[in-house]
């Protein structure tokens, strides 16, 4: 799929009068994830880079790590108002989704599918093993690349974005979502699938840095974390105690440094 689709609309100033015209818009349909037959939850995204954001979201959930989940075939609904991505796992990584079938929580995109306490959801990251020693320029350059590289976003300018880029700046891949979340989750399915470690290089996404992203970064094992708009406090003191380096309002003259060696003067 595109991931977008022409809707005709009516370019109309505040004044009187229009200009009848064709604007292309980002598609969001329901994408339900079934696990070894099991459902396990439905989320709202752009119809594209499915299988990346499967595997993406099953890491960042910490339900299986990239060799353990099985091919994932993806049938769209009857009527195509949506789709079904069907993977397997293991019978040893089963009881966390056969619990919340049990369960039958609520779904969601927000990174806290499947957890039903305050301590369960705010339960300690594991401390990086590795710090950044990506420079500002690099981040400068890698911020250009990233704008340069978002196809989806120039044509409906409606979605958000999320890069991988390594420790010169250089592009390395790239995945758009209308979801910020998704677009994480499908960057970590791609570099997961593609063998990629986030270990020498940034991660950078075009949307302020809530705490969902702190931990889908930490989790996937990258050292940077770059935002175009500002953190919240959450995000700010998850980064710090998971030593994840983190820059916020990044602009290409300056940069908001609220976690990482940058504040200890290195």
């Amino acid at each position: 799929m595109t991931g977008y689709a022409p809707i005709p609309a009516l370019l109309s100033p505040y004044a009187a009068g229009g200009e009848p015209v064709t604007r292309d818009i980002p598609l969001e349909t329901p994408i339900a994830i079934e696990i070894s037959g099991i459902s396990y939850a439905v989320m709202m995204a752009t119809p594209a880079d499915i299988a990346d954001f499967v595997t993406g979201f099953l890491l960042s959930e910490g339900l299986a790590s990239v060799a353990e989940i099985g091919e994932i075939a993806i049938h769209p609904v009857r009527g195509g108002e949506g789709m079904v991505a069907r993977t397997s796992l293991p019978a040893e990584r089963m009881e966390p989704i056969l619990a919340r079938a049990r369960r039958r929580l609520g779904d969601s995109s927000c990174g806290l599918c499947g957890l039903d306490s305050v301590e369960e959801a705010l339960r300690p990251l594991p401390r990086l093993a590795i710090r950044s020693s990506v420079r500002p320029e690099a981040i400068r350059l890698g911020l250009a690349a990233m704008r340069d590289a978002q196809a989806l976003g120039a044509r409906t300018r409606a979605t958000h974005a999320a890069a991988f880029l390594s420790e010169t700046g250089a592009l390395v891949a790239l995945r758009e979502d209308v979801g910020r979340h998704n677009a994480l989750d499908k960057l970590i399915g791609a570099l997961a699938r593609q063998g990629i470690s986030p270990a020498q290089g940034f991660i950078a996404v075009t949307s302020r840095c809530s705490y969902e992203l702190v931990e889908k970064t930490v989790r996937a094992g990258c050292p940077l974390l770059v935002a175009v708009s500002a953190p919240t406090q959450l995000a700010v003191s998850r980064a710090q105690a998971a030593g994840l380096a983190m820059a916020a309002i990044a602009r290409d003259d300056s940069l908001l440094w609220v976690s990482g060696p940058a504040l200890d003067g290195e």
